[in-house]
């Protein structure tokens, strides 16, 4: 064979292997987009299940900045591990998924701290019935966007 139709043929096997990567199970993060979205290692956006932070962009809502400062004291530059419910990604491409750090499950500490709503996407709800007592505690204990 030619050299060009060799590389022809590597170039093909390369295509066919990146396309059967499968997303990481732990990763280190590389950018912490806003309270409940990060990019780890490979540019994968991860978008956390179960829960909904205010947002800071365009304009910041109320708690939304302390919900991205949270989040990045929390994961910034860490390993993390990436637990998948039933969903692969959602309608934007993003990762689906629950983010512990060591053993810290980041999705419910922004939730018990006041920084983000229970908010349930069907079928990924493996955890939502401990989500909602979460923010049922952080509610009355009046914490974060709950202060009264």
């Amino acid at each position: 064979m030619s050299s060009r139709i060799w590389l022809s043929v590597i170039i093909l096997f390369l295509g066919l292997l990146v396309g059967c990567v499968s997303p990481p199970e732990t990763a280190k993060v590389t950018q912490v987009v806003d309270g409940d979205t990060i990019i780890v290692e490979g540019n994968y956006r991860v978008r956390y299940i179960g829960i909904d932070t205010p947002e800071i962009r365009p304009v910041p809502e109320a708690y939304g900045m302390e919900a991205w400062q949270v989040n990045r004291q929390l994961v910034e530059g860490k390993e993390v591990r990436l637990e998948r419910d039933v969903s692969e990604t959602d309608k934007y491409g993003r990762l689906l998924r629950y983010v512990y750090v060591d053993d810290v499950f980041v999705n419910a500490e922004l939730v018990s701290l006041g920084l983000a709503e229970a908010k349930d996407y069907p079928p990924d709800i493996k955890y939502q019935d401990h989500l909602e007592e979460l923010e049922s505690e952080a509610r009355l204990a009046g914490r974060g966007m709950w202060a009264k």
